[in-house]
């Protein structure tokens, strides 16, 4: 069978082309994968005889004026014009409609489809991306005007099972009010908002804090190493019951991602009513990433010191020091307390760092750069005459 006009989407015996546009990074690397476990799970899903070809680029997906991405623009330009062909863009940015969490948007005019990754939440990615590209590219061929019986047969059953909620979270199809652009595919309830929340929260790396707040880490590191060999330090963490040490060390990470957060302005505050609500899933997804690169950066803290301890400290002498013989418990409790004090002397030394320098550390390019265009957006408003 022959495709009969440019609008016409492949039927059963042609060899169907898709191609997986991605955003660098994570989504990258998931077209990547896709392109090899893909073919599989499309044969699987959509019947008929197809023949499946999948293909990968990695490219910056732009960004218009309105925050949103052109999906049928960008998806026209990787078509080479030869064959009918279906295109998937990846993004790390995150999507919402409304107050709806959108994990993926969907033209069939264009043959085009987006998946935003962080709604695939923090784990199982490579399960649940290709779960839901193959549900977008079946749907995109259902609507094909001459689909094989046993195609639509098979998406008619997708549609009554539901298997995306196991994979996401509950969904719905929300009506799109985006030109090109037929339906988003929302996240429904707290489950949903939580895997979105999860998702970005990943996609920022909050592992990367300590390698990019060199001042911070310094600093750190050198007040526990003054504690370790300071004897009233000594003194104290014996003193100290392991109740109010655990206390003392919650309050320093608090204090840290607290001093991080607000003073390098890292918490959005616009002044549009409908942003604001936006808002408060990014300001918790910027909150965790702090808070969780700080956690990383008192462990490795603790890690490290304990280590020290162990070597520079003699056991009899420090036993001495205290007038009671010591075990591994008494270099706990004193590391315990320099790594608290420590990490408290990296909030002020992380001020030694650039704001710039900071966001890269906390941010993903794509939050980086819709926190950038927000804060364009907000100073046109600002600026512009009421």
């Amino acid at each position: 069978m022959t495709d009969s006009s440019a609008g016409q989407k492949v039927v059963a015996g042609r060899t169907v082309v898709v191609h997986l546009v991605a955003d660098e990074g994570m989504p990258s690397v998931l077209a990547e994968w896709l392109t090899e476990s893909l073919p599989s799970a499309l044969a699987a899903r959509v019947h008929g005889g197809v023949r499946w070809q999948v293909c990968s680029a990695t490219t910056v997906l732009r960004i218009n004026e309105d925050g949103d991405i052109p999906i049928v623009e960008i998806a026209e330009a990787h078509r080479d014009g030869r064959r009918r062909e279906l295109v998937v863009l990846l993004t790390d940015l995150p999507r919402r409609a409304g107050t709806h969490p959108v994990a993926s948007d969907f033209s069939t005019s264009g043959d085009a489809a987006l998946v935003s990754v962080p709604a695939l939440g923090a784990i199982r990615l490579r399960h649940r991306a290709r779960s839901l590209v193959a549900h977008l590219v079946a749907h995109l061929l259902e609507n094909d005007p001459r689909p094989d019986p046993e195609t639509r047969r098979h998406s008619a059953q997708e549609r009554m099972t539901g298997k995306l909620g196991d994979l996401l979270a509950p969904t719905v199809h929300i009506s799109s009010k985006h030109e090109g652009v037929d339906m988003h595919l929302g996240l429904v309830g707290v489950r949903g908002r939580l895997r979105l929340l999860a998702g970005m929260v990943r996609d920022n790396r909050p592992w990367r804090l300590v390698p990019n707040l060199a001042s911070a880490t310094a600093a750190a590191a050198g007040t526990a190493a003054y504690g370790l060999i300071t004897s009233s330090f000594w003194h104290m963490a014996d003193f100290l019951s392991p109740p109010r040490l655990a206390l003392i060390s919650l309050a320093a990470v608090a204090a840290m991602t607290a001093w991080l957060v607000a003073y390098n302005h890292l918490w959005d505050r616009p002044s549009d009513v409908g942003e604001r609500e936006k808002a408060v899933l990014y300001n918790l997804s910027t909150l965790l990433t702090v808070l969780i690169g700080v956690a990383i950066m008192y462990a490795l803290l603790f890690g490290v010191t304990l280590l020290a301890a162990a070597t520079l400290i003699d056991s009899a002498y420090f036993g001495r020091e205290l007038r009671h013989p010591v075990s591994i418990v008494d270099y706990v409790r004193l590391v315990w307390l320099t790594s608290s004090v420590g990490i408290v002397a990296g909030a002020l030394g992380s001020s030694l760092e650039s704001e710039d320098s900071v966001r890269r550390a906390t941010y993903s390019a794509r939050e980086a750069e819709r926190r950038a265009r927000a804060r364009e957006r907000e100073e046109r408003r600002e600026s512009s005459p009421r």
